[in-house]
């Protein structure tokens, strides 16, 4: 008996802490359970009396408010104030900037499933889509990537296009002279951008996120939005963003850029104004730019303003030609076509209406900054990424089934499906992150851990996309020229990876660092009551926390135990998708629970351990996009065809999960804990999922190669020319040519292997003979010469590479270049 009651013991604590049971229930079911132990084992009844005294005093400690507040959270409140580090007016800013939104729910450890299935799946309206069809396809027809990189510049009717339909106005509402589109409107353009060229893509996205059209929209006094914006809209007006400083890099709070407040002259007259400082590089747009946000820190050290001598950060919006501002020459970056330079000026008097929102925001530039980063970094860089994701999965698929190596299409080799999976899968996936945070933006959500998530994410997948994309075309891809479909996003991939916010410092510093202070139900509240002094409203944040930890730790072990079956999901959900939401409920009770003992055990140290930091945020950022492709699956009408896209994607998402999990526990400094973790919490039976199969991994390899509705859906928004004398153009026709003569190749193959057609030698070198001689011998017809003719021109034309004069004509161009032709190389 005594045995039962402690094998009991376990479930009994693990249902109440999985129920979230009162502390009342967990007193009546402790004395209960002392009482039968105490009758059970025989127990002295003064031993009984005694435990039951001790147990119940302790409950009824926490069950007085008074008491519990005097003895239990006052030391507990006056240890956390000590050792809550220092936060700046800037840290705070970034931590309360934005909102919460699904992946608040991922961190309380019960995602509620029915909010999923309530967000509405981006669309767009009927203006949108015209534009997207229209002005989009033109500017993508107009464009040729060759040229402009050659060029290292779009043509001028390729800028007249971008200015005269609205391209650098999407966001400005109507009022102002701009388009007034959705965020998914804007996400769609810049996807469909990148899958022709970069150029118009960065062009085009800069002005509609970070900029100074975004800021105004939100923070522009009312004559500066009458100024500026209609000029914007227009394309009179080309902006740019000064943020990034070179002693600041990814830490753009600490730039030491400065403007000091001061009189000064402007316009014939002595205005109160600043005096401003600045170096800054990386900066999109400048070299071309009319006018261009700059952010600095002011000071007021004679207190012209009347408050603090350190203002703050601040954002102001200044003519490219006001005195004293020298815009530089260009940057380089990777060969990329779009402008981009440094903005340089040493005590550049501004006066003080040059503030975006007037003097009155001066020092509130931070704050604006994150709230608007927020939608940018939502919608610019997943967009474009995704953009190269798709082009690649479109042309890459193709090529895989034109190209033959020892006499087999390249796609039905094993170690090609692999890469072909990967890209298939991976750009189904972002591609639905990308489209469920556009719709976020567009629910009024300025969601900054998600954007950090899909930025992240979205960037690393697309650098493995067209990482593989590459290694399948091989010889193709490493050389550049006007037939090379994928040579400039392999060069232009690492940009994404850099640019607002390097992705290591994102993984290690920002996904769960800023994740876990804004995510969790509770943690925010109790900094805030601690540096308040309130120690009521600790108290309540302090022993909810307490609750929302035990609560997690009950809920991830009966569901480690039982496999997560019984766990209840919406019933409308796919069947065949049933399970995912069963394991993700599972593995964030797990999630929140180990977040919760890392941070209770760490502390402060958990900031320097970055590593571990990063794995959590790796475990918060697979759930959000696993999530976000179960959304995309159940919007798109759970299409059959596409559903080895989606169990691949989610498959993969869960077995890193498992990884990381495992990291996280494998290096946890307190190896107890670590024990528990793993044997009780996260996998008490061992880990439930494997990598994808191969199987699975060859249904969704087939779909690239093979012209479908789900091949078209996956890369909907891929530009596709016409002009075969164009790659992608040549590619698109070349598939329907190879499938069309896949049947008369077999015929010729059977006729070959039953021996009533032999070829005989080829000694022309003509790798075509063989179906001359077979029309000849009666063994195809005329006409399906003719189908395998021209399948055999566009396969040529696939699989041609650029070649040029041996000095790239570049002799001519370059003053002084020594004589290297092929007689002086010959004489030396």
């Amino acid at each position: 008996m005594v045995w039962l009651l402690l094998v009991c013991l376990p479930p009994l604590a693990g249902a109440l802490a999985y129920g979230r049971a009162p502390l009342f229930a967990w007193l009546t079911a402790g004395l209960m359970w002392i009482a039968a132990m105490g009758w059970a084992g025989d127990w002295p009844v003064l031993l009984t009396l005694l435990a039951l005294l001790v147990y119940g005093g302790a409950l009824s400690v926490f069950l007085n408010d008074s008491l519990r507040r005097q003895r239990v959270t006052a030391p507990i409140f006056k240890a956390f104030r000590k050792a809550l580090p220092t936060m700046s007016q800037t840290e705070k800013d970034a931590l309360e900037a934005g909102t919460v939104w699904w992946e608040g729910d991922l961190f309380s450890g019960n995602p509620d499933w029915r909010k999923l299935d309530g967000y509405p799946w981006p669309k767009l309206s009927e203006e949108e889509q015209s534009f997207l069809d229209n002005e989009v396809e033109e500017l993508c027809r107009l464009t040729r990537d060759w040229e402009c990189t050659q060029q290292q510049d779009m043509p001028l009717e390729v800028w007249q296009h971008i200015k005269d339909k609205g391209f650098l106005g999407m966001i400005i509402p109507k009022e102002y002279g701009g388009k007034g589109f959705s965020a998914y409107a804007h996400s769609q353009v810049i996807t469909k951008l990148s899958t022709r060229s970069s150029a118009p893509a960065v062009t085009v996205m800069v002005p509609n996120s970070l900029g100074p059209a975004e800021l105004l929209l939100h923070y522009g006094t009312p004559e500066q939005k009458e100024h500026y914006l209609p000029g914007l809209a227009s394309g009179r007006e080309i902006p740019a963003f000064a943020l990034t400083s070179p002693w600041a890099g990814s830490d753009a709070a600490s730039i030491p850029d400065a403007g000091v407040v001061c009189k000064g002259i402007w316009q014939g007259e002595e205005v109160l104004g600043m005096r401003v400082s600045f170096d800054k590089r990386y900066i999109t747009l400048a070299p071309v730019c009319t006018v261009f946000g700059l952010a600095f820190r002011l000071y007021d050290p004679d207190g012209l303003l009347g408050g603090e001598q350190d203002i703050g950060i601040t954002c102001a919006l200044v003519p490219h030609d006001h005195p004293g501002v020298d815009i530089g020459r260009r940057h380089f970056p990777l060969n990329a076509v779009w402008m981009n330079g440094p903005v340089r000026g040493k005590d550049v008097f501004m006066p003080l209406d040059f503030i975006i929102g007037g003097p009155a925001m001066a020092g509130q530039g931070w704050r604006m900054l994150m709230e608007c980063l927020a939608a940018g970094r939502s919608i610019s860089l997943p967009g474009s990424n995704v953009g190269m994701q798709k082009l690649t999965a479109r042309t890459v698929g193709a090529y895989a089934r034109v190209r033959y190596q020892f006499k087999t299409q390249i796609g039905r080799f094993e170690g090609v499906e692999e890469a072909l999976t990967r890209i298939g899968a991976n750009t189904y996936l972002c591609d639905s992150a990308r489209t469920m945070t556009a719709g976020a933006i567009d629910l009024g959500e300025k969601p900054s851990v998600v954007s950090a998530i899909v930025k992240y994410h979205v960037t690393e997948r697309a650098r493995q996309v067209v990482n593989d994309g590459m290694d399948v075309i091989g010889g193709k891809g490493i050389c550049l020229g006007p037939q090379n479909f994928l040579g400039r996003a392999y060069q232009q991939i690492p940009v994404g990876i850099t640019v607002e916010g390097a992705n290591i410092l994102t993984r290690s510093l920002i996904l769960f660092g800023q994740g876990a202070i804004r995510c969790h139900p509770f943690v925010l509240a109790e900094m805030d009551a601690a540096r308040r002094n309130d120690e009521d409203a600790f108290d309540e944040a302090l022993w909810n926390h307490v609750g929302f930890t035990v609560n997690n730790a009950g809920r991830a072990f009966v569901m480690g135990m039982t496999g997560s079956h019984f766990v209840k999901v919406p019933a409308n959900v796919a069947p065949q998708t049933r399970r995912y939401y069963q394991q993700l409920t599972r593995f964030s009770a797990a999630f929140a629970f180990i977040a919760d003992i890392s941070m209770g055990t760490l502390g402060g140290a958990l900031k320097r351990k970055e590593k571990l930091s990063a794995r959590l945020g790796d475990i918060l950022s697979l759930m959000y996009l696993a999530t976000a492709t179960l959304k995309r699956f159940e919007a798109e009408g759970r299409q059959p065809a596409d559903a080895p896209l989606m169990h691949w994607a989610i498959w993969d998402c869960m077995y890193r999960i498992q990884v990381a999990f495992e990291g996280v526990i494998a290096n946890f400094p307190n190896k107890l804990f670590a024990f528990l973790l793993r044997r009780l919490i996260v996998f008490p039976l061992g880990r439930p999922y494997k990598v994808p199969s191969d199987r699975l991994g060859h249904e969704v390899a087939s779909l690239l190669i093979d012209p479908s509705a789900t091949r078209d859906r996956l890369t909907a928004d891929v530009h596709l020319p016409d002009d075969i004398e164009e790659p992608v153009g040549a590619l698109e026709a070349a598939l329907l040519a190879t499938v069309e003569a896949e049947p008369i190749e077999a015929k010729l193959k059977q006729a070959q292997r039953s021996g009533s057609f032999q070829p005989g030698l080829m000694t022309g070198g003509d790798v075509d003979e063989v179906w001359r001689r077979a029309r000849d011998a009666g063994v195809i017809t005329g006409a399906e010469y003719q189908l395998v003719e021209r399948r055999n021109m566009l396969r040529d034309k696939v699989i041609r590479v650029d070649d040029f004069p041996y000095d790239f004509d570049l002799r001519e161009a370059v003053a002084g270049m020594p004589d290297v032709s092929p007689a002086r190389r010959e004489a030396a």
